[in-house]
């Protein structure tokens, strides 16, 4: 179990549709494990493999608050099948430097998936749990929050980004 480097925009990996898990192998649990060891020290409460860097179909999240025990879920092939309604969020992301934004997704969703042991199983959500799937399901078609957002918005954000890159780059 590792601490992995969290990938941030605007780098390429993140654009790129992650492929399917063929077979849950060692490297795929191994994976899991680092990907959760990240997760908890960033901190958040989802991430998909592409932000890591590696490009399979593999999410976490943990929706528990502080004080609760870890509910921590991994989702391996996940597709969302049913989408219903509509809500709005303020979304953040560990890929997305020092930026939250309103997000307008589908109140409830189902997903198939496959867990840690290779079993097939759905999961139903609302609320921040039909988000989250949302936001890390889109990671893994190369779609980040922020384009979901408008063009203005997207827009200016691109450009603070980069007087954040110049100022850390000094």
């Amino acid at each position: 179990m590792a601490i992995r480097k969290i990938i941030t925009y605007p780098h390429p990996v993140l654009k790129e549709a992650a492929a399917p898990v063929e077979k849950i192998t060692p490297e795929i649990l191994s994976l899991f494990a680092d990907m959760a060891d990240t997760m908890y020290a960033a901190p958040g409460i989802g991430l998909a493999a592409n932000q890591v860097g590696v490009l399979k179909r593999v999410i976490i999240f943990d929706l528990s608050r502080e004080g609760e025990n870890k509910k921590l879920t991994a989702l391996i092939n996940p597709e969302i099948i049913w989408a219903e309604g509509e809500t709005t969020h303020e979304e953040a992301c560990l890929s997305v430097i020092d930026y939250s934004a309103e997000v307008r997704r589908s109140a409830q969703v189902k997903v198939t998936a496959l867990n840690l042991a290779g079993e097939p199983m759905e999961l139903e959500g609302e609320g921040l749990l039909a988000i989250c799937l949302q936001h890390e399901i889109d990671h893994l078609n190369g779609i980040l929050y922020i384009d979901r957002i408008s063009s203005l918005k997207r827009m200016l954000y691109k450009r603070r980004l980069k007087k954040i890159l110049k100022v850390e780059a000094l």
